[in-house]
C-alpha cells in the first residue's frame, strides 16, 4: 500500500509511522509512506498557507491553492509507478465517524492520501478533491495529523502479512461487532488470581463457547449497544441469555 500525507507539520509523521507494526511493515515493503509539506507549494513570497474568511469569521482558514497543487504533485507521482488514484481522505469534525469497518474498507485500497488541515478549518473548495471525510469522534483537535495517525495504525495492520498471527485481526475488538474476550498468559496462578479453568483444559469446543461468551459478558457489560447493532446466531442469544442471568444475580 501507498499512503500520501498532506501536511504542514511533517515532522510530527517521524516517529509513530516508523515503530512498531508500521516499521516493519515499510522494512518488509508492505508499505510506503511520503509526507509532503504543502507550505512548499506556496505561491506567495511569504509562503502563506492560510487567509481570513470572507464574511468574517473568528481564526483562519487554509487556502486551497497549495493543498491543489501539493494533491496534484502526490498524485502525478503515484501515476508514475502506475499506482492509482486511490482514496482522498479530510479529516473533519463533520465527517463520518471512523471505525473498524471503515479501517477494513480502507485497507482494500492500494493508495491512500491524507489531507490534515490547521487553523479554523478549510476553504470549502477543497472538498471537491476528496472522495471521504472522517471524524475521529465528537471533539475537537489542533490538527489533523494525530487522527491521520490513528486512522493509518488501524489499516496497515489488517493489510495481509503485516500481524505475524493472520488470526489475531479477525478476533480484534469491533471486527466480530463485540469486544474481544479476556485473555491470559502464563503463569496459571499470579498472586492468588487463576486462569480460568477451562482455557488450561485442552477442551477446544468448551474454550471457543467461553471465549464467545465472554465476549458477550464484556459487550454487555461495557457496550451494549453494540449488541443492540448484532445479529446473533442462536448460540450466541443462548449465551448472551446465561450472561444476563449471572450478571443480575
Amino acid at each position: 500500500m501507498k499512503i500520501d500525507i498532506l501536511s504542514l507539520f511533517p515532522d510530527m509523521f517521524s516517529g509513530p509511522m516508523g515503530e512498531s507494526i508500521i516499521g516493519k511493515a515499510k522494512e518488509n515493503d508492505l508499505l510506503d509512506i511520503n509526507v509532503t509539506d504543502f507550505r512548499k507549494f506556496t505561491t506567495d513570497k511569504h509562503n502563506h498557507v492560510d487567509d481570513y474568511p470572507f464574511g468574517g469569521g473568528a481564526g483562519m482558514l487554509l487556502q486551497a491553492q497549495p493543498i491543489f497543487d501539493a494533491l496534484a504533485y502526490t498524485q502525478n507521482q503515484a501515476k508514475e509507478q502506475n499506482i492509482p488514484k486511490g482514496k482522498i481522505i479530510l479529516m473533519d469534525p463533520a465527517g463520518k465517524k471512523f471505525d473498524q469497518k471503515a479501517a477494513e474498507n480502507l485497507s482494500k485500497e492500494e493508495h491512500l492520501t491524507f489531507i490534515c488541515g490547521h487553523y479554523e478549518g478549510y476553504d470549502e473548495r477543497i472538498k471537491s478533491l476528496i472522495t471521504d471525510e472522517y471524524s475521529l469522534g465528537d471533539f475537537v483537535l489542533t490538527g489533523g495529523e494525530l487522527p491521520a495517525m490513528v486512522m493509518i495504525d488501524s489499516t496497515v495492520r489488517l493489510l495481509p502479512e503485516v500481524l505475524g498471527n493472520q488470526e489475531s485481526a479477525p478476533g480484534d475488538s469491533f471486527s466480530t461487532g463485540l469486544l474481544e474476550y479476556p485473555q491470559y498468559t502464563r503463569p496459571a496462578e499470579f498472586r492468588g488470581m487463576k486462569v480460568p479453568e477451562v482455557l488450561t483444559s485442552g477442551n477446544h469446543q468448551k474454550i471457543a463457547l467461553w471465549k464467545q461468551k465472554e465476549a458477550l459478558r464484556k459487550t454487555y457489560l461495557r457496550r451494549p449497544d453494540l449488541i443492540d447493532h448484532n445479529k446473533l446466531t442462536a448460540t450466541q442469544k443462548k449465551l448472551l441469555a446465561d450472561v444476563r442471568i449471572e450478571e443480575e444475580k
